[in-house]
């Protein structure tokens, strides 16, 4: 049979796909914390699930530094890390380079219930979306009419066209008025017909972003009968408003790259020769590509620090289950000593005088067992459980007993 191989080989393939990844190599993932185990070389084992799954995860010793807080079952965090195969196995796992609280407030509660409710009447719905027209002419920009927000459209708006037409409707982003205000200039530029709307500000906490997050402004912009594309923030930062839009740009910036088609690229287009050349080109570097990548993946297979990898989780295994192992032998062991000093216990003396039993000793401490060994007139001292009792032998009389 052709094309068999090994299951180590199978492993490492797929390891290395995973690390060809960038997105799995530094990536966030929220979830609640569960099977926590702090391990005494240092490093952190858990598990992170969410009410679909679950990702095993691993904290190495060395990353510990930056975590401020102690790892707890049922605490809701955020992990930074790369998701890995570990090949001995064949499992994918998570190792953690940073690990934060996911901080979700009553703020936060408020959004994800509003969310939920707008996505079951369907105002996330991807059949509603309006396509974002290609070539704008006149742009409509609802957002305050200071700061870098506005400044950055502006100007990556007229560089990539500057014979593009931008009205901006100066808006309260932050605050109590913001919402009406946000809602009035969607409205306003609605009733002007430009080609599209980007709604937006600057970054801030979810606090400054809470307008966004209204039931009232999503709803101005589901009715709107113009594209709106909304710009809420920094890239991490996700409002209703993102949801309900017809597109998500992650920035303000990026919102004005996405409205406004470059005009250089369109002239460029024009030289037909220019871009038959430019496809051979990528073709051809596509292809040098391939077989770099493949050389690359070859060498990280067989890279030191792969191997390092792999040998320094196995050593950690073999120290659990020799942890493990000294345990059960502790245990056996403190087992059979209660077991002895049970049977100590019912030989002891003190025990027997405890019962209402005595001994009797001669002048010189010997213990008398023979009635032959006294004679009347001998001192004796009785032992009993709370003392002793001084006595004369008056009189000696064997007596025969069975003795089972």
């Amino acid at each position: 049979m052709q094309n068999v191989y090994t299951v180590a080989q199978v492993n490492s393939y797929i390891n290395n796909m995973f690390r060809q990844d960038f997105m799995l190599q530094s990536i966030y993932v929220k979830g609640e914390v569960s099977n926590c185990k702090y391990h005494s070389s240092g490093h952190i084992y858990f598990t992170i699930k969410d009410a679909k799954g679950t990702i095993a995860c691993v904290m190495f010793a060395g990353n510990r530094a930056g975590l401020r807080f102690k790892l707890m079952e049922g605490q809701q965090i955020i992990v930074l890390g790369s998701i890995e195969v570990y090949e001995r196995d064949g499992k994918y796992q998570m190792y953690a380079k940073e690990i934060v609280l996911d901080g979700a407030g009553a703020l936060y509660e408020q959004y994800e219930r509003l969310k939920q409710e707008l996505e079951e009447r369907g105002l996330f719905a991807k059949e509603y979306k309006q396509p974002i027209p290609k070539y704008v002419q006149t742009l409509g920009v609802v957002t305050a009419p200071t700061g870098a927000a506005v400044q950055d459209i502006m100007n990556i708006a007229k560089r990539r066209n500057p014979y593009i037409q931008i009205i901006l409707y100066p808006a309260i982003v932050q605050g109590e008025q913001a919402p009406a205000s946000i809602v009035n200039g969607i409205h306003a530029l609605e009733k002007l017909n430009v080609d599209l709307i980007i709604v937006g500000r600057g970054g801030g906490s979810i606090e400054d972003l809470w307008a966004f997050n209204e039931e009232y402004v999503a709803q101005a912009i589901f009715d709107c009968s113009i594209p709106i594309i909304s710009a809420v923030g920094h890239e991490t930062d996700t409002t209703i408003a993102d949801y309900v839009a017809d597109l998500r740009a992650p920035t303000p910036s990026a919102a004005a790259e996405l409205a406004v088609c470059d005009i250089h690229i369109l002239q460029e287009t024009l030289n037909g020769y220019v871009r038959e050349y430019d496809r051979l080109m990528k073709k051809t570097i596509e292809a040098r590509r391939n077989i770099l990548l493949q050389k690359q993946m070859k060498l990280q297979y067989l890279s030191p620090m792969n191997q390092l990898k792999e040998k320094k989780m196995y050593v950690m295994q073999l120290e659990n289950r020799l942890h493990d192992s000294f345990q059960r032998v502790i245990d056996k062991r403190r087992h059979m000593l209660e077991l002895y000093l049970e049977r100590f216990k019912g030989l002891s003396p003190l025990d027997k005088l405890n019962q209402g039993f005595s001994y009797v000793a001669d002048e010189e401490g010997r213990t008398i067992a023979d009635v032959e060994k006294v004679k009347p007139g001998t001192h004796l001292t009785v032992h009993v459980r709370n003392g002793k009792i001084e006595a004369e032998v008056l009189e000696t009389e064997k007596i025969r007993r069975e003795i089972p």
